[in-house]
């Protein structure tokens, strides 16, 4: 089992930034592939980004490419979610996910934490 505990989230302006993170706990070894999805109201959870963290790649979905960085510390099992030049668009609640069942962006994962909610006003 894969305990992941997000955090970070809360409320900025736009423009602003925000930087989750998820703390993966328990059988870690099923960690390698992990990801951030979100869930607006009224929306289906979709992929934000993902890494291979045993090689280090990322994976992003086009809506934020080029704001948004996903990183790791493999030391402390956590992934992190660095978002920029947020607006209203990227308010949602934002999930960790770990070990996926299928392709990295599809929302088909073994794992996922509780989530933490980003609300971004104008």
């Amino acid at each position: 089992q894969v305990q992941l505990v997000e955090s970070g989230g809360g409320s900025v302006q736009a423009g602003g930034s925000l930087r989750l993170s998820c703390a993966a706990s328990g059988y870690t070894s099923s960690t390698t592939y992990m990801a951030w999805f979100r869930q607006a109201p009224g929306k289906e959870r979709e992929a934000v980004a993902g890494c291979n963290r045993g090689i280090g790649s990322t994976f992003y979905a086009d809506s934020v490419k080029g704001r948004f960085t996903i990183s790791q510390d493999n030391a402390k099992n956590t992934i992190f979610l660095q978002m920029n030049s947020l607006n209203t668009e990227d308010t949602a609640m934002y999930y960790c996910a770990a070990e996926p069942l299928r392709m990295w962006w599809q929302p088909l994962y073994k794992y996922w934490g509780q989530g933490t909610q980003v609300t971004v006003s104008s």
